[in-house]
């Protein structure tokens, strides 16, 4: 007689990048609300001090720079970096990410091109969605449409943008943020198609650097 088990199917781990500008955190807001499936937003960890009404492992897991590092050689990040050389460094934890897909939660990991090629590299076998608004021109006006950076800021943003938009042939689908609610549809029906398709025999993580 088959022995009957209560362990949830793995998850799956879902990565979304996408240039400053192009909406990826409202549409992962919204993902995680509106789309049917157990999905859930990695916390990431930095050495960045926590702003007024953040809290440690809500919006970010608050590291000193010498446990960062510790956990950097020891190979805990699935991927991690330091951003525009001010000496903050952000990295998702490899254990945590484990932990969620065990539990058959599906991972969304919101980074950058740079944090992406690492996590492939790992063979963990994630779902790659790009997400831009159509184009530089389209992206500038959503820049300077916000009214919260200086023009020096927006034009290093835009050249950062301009490298990321060359990586879209890497991932393995691309949306158009047009409009929010139809961004979100389009990727909650792309993660949808994946439900029924076996897990990847290569999906495993293991720490980056």
């Amino acid at each position: 007689m088959p022995v009957e088990t209560n362990h949830p199917a793995p998850g799956r781990l879902v990565i979304i990048s996408g240039p400053s500008g192009a909406g990826k955190s409202s549409i992962v807001r919204r993902l995680l609300t509106h789309c049917p499936l157990p999905l859930v937003l990695s916390v990431s960890a930095t050495t960045r001090a926590p702003r007024p009404g953040e809290q440690d492992g809500r919006e970010y897991h608050y590291l000193d720079d010498d446990r960062f590092a510790e956990l950097r050689r020891d190979g805990k990040f699935l991927e991690c970096k330091e951003v525009f050389g001010r000496g903050v460094w952000y990295g998702t934890l490899a254990d945590q990410v484990e932990t969620e897909l065990a539990a058959g939660k599906w991972v969304i990991l919101e980074i950058d091109v740079e944090g992406a090629a690492s996590v492939i590299a790992s063979e963990a076998s994630p779902i790659t969605i790009f997400v831009h608004p159509g184009g530089m021109e389209e992206l500038e006006t959503r820049l300077r449409n916000r009214g919260t950076e200086s023009e020096e800021a927006i034009l290093r943003r835009l050249e950062v943008a301009r490298q990321e938009m060359q990586a879209i042939a890497y991932y393995q689908h691309e949306v158009i943020n047009h409009d929010l609610d139809g961004a979100v549809r389009d990727i909650c029906n792309i993660l949808e198609s994946y439900r029924s398709r076996p897990l990847p025999q290569s999906q495993h993580l293991c720490g980056g650097r």
